[in-house]
């Protein structure tokens, strides 16, 4: 089989890759040789898939669905499989990486969910209340030994990227500003350190069968829960913004999801501030103007 990667990947790899990506040349090869390696038969790739990784419809030996992923070094796969190997199955797909050779770096094996059913395609509310149910489940505390980036780590090499992102879009100043301050007040007494999804929102919950909802695609880190909620806050952002009342709503969203996960409200409003401005001065920064535009105009209601 062929394994053409979806257009919307090629395409986010050639926003921090525009000079070539090594990885992409060799995912065809990659993905035969782990397809041989584990014995699986080939249904097809994914599409449009995701911006991160080729995903790939697949069956084990014994006929039970699955999927490859492969994905690149900088999309952190290590991190994922260690995440998911400490979750469990807990709240988040499961590997079915099972006794043999070690797996090889950046493919990883997992259970099938259902690619196209997501949360997202639930009426607003009741995704929002599935959604933050998944999240509780995956906020337990982090292995001993582990390797996962801090919220520390991560928001302090975004907050360099903003500041020279920033440069170029002045009009957008003010609320970088904020945001770097915010972040600063936040660091200064996390209440919690718990393991993270990393990059939590609706189209990252799927359909499964053991459980009706599981998270896929992390991108861990070790921090407070706030962390992790606020690009909860932000999804459907598009829908917010045609709305004349996209301001409260969006208030009453971070209201309503503070209380249901227990979570303070002004650290919640501070870290969604934070992703939403890093968020926008990096789709400027990569010629996606009107994401740009709608996630600056989102954080100026906080």
């Amino acid at each position: 089989m062929a394994f053409e990667p979806p257009r919307r990947l090629v395409r986010a790899l050639g926003e921090t890759a525009p000079q070539g990506d090594d990885w992409l040349a060799g995912l065809a090869a990659a993905a035969r040789r782990a397809v041989e390696r584990h014995g699986l038969a080939v249904e097809r790739v994914q599409v449009p898939g995701g911006r991160g990784s080729l995903v790939v419809l697949v069956r084990t030996a014994d006929g039970t669905p699955a999927v490859l992923k492969l994905a690149p070094p900088r999309a952190r796969p290590e991190s994922e499989r260690a995440a998911l190997a400490h979750w469990k199955g807990l709240g988040a797909v499961r590997l079915l990486e099972g006794p043999g050779p070690a797996p090889e770096e950046g493919v990883l094996l997992l259970e099938r969910l259902r690619p196209d059913v997501s949360v997202r395609s639930l009426a607003e509310a009741k995704a929002l209340l599935e959604a933050a149910g998944t999240l509780r489940r995956l906020w337990v505390e982090p292995p001993d030994g582990h390797r996962f980036e801090s919220v520390a780590g991560r928001t302090g090499r975004q907050a360099e990227a903003m500041r020279a992102g920033a440069a170029d879009l002045p009009e957008a100043a003010p609320l970088v500003d904020a945001a770097l301050a915010a972040r600063e007040d936040l660091l200064a007494s996390p209440p919690e350190q718990r393991l993270l999804h990393g990059t939590f929102r609706q189209s990252k919950v799927l359909a499964g069968d053991r459980m009706p909802w599981l998270a896929v695609g992390p991108d861990p880190v070790v921090g407070e829960h706030a962390f992790d909620l606020a690009r909860l806050v932000r999804d459907r952002v598009e829908d917010l913004i045609a709305q004349p009342s996209g301001a409260s709503t969006t208030r009453r969203r971070v209201k309503r999801l503070a209380e249901s996960l227990d979570v303070d409200q002004d650290r919640l409003r501070g870290w969604t501030l934070f992703r939403a401005v890093e968020s926008g001065v990096r789709a400027h920064r990569v010629g996606r103007g009107r994401d740009a535009e709608l996630l600056l105009e989102f954080a100026g209601w906080l």
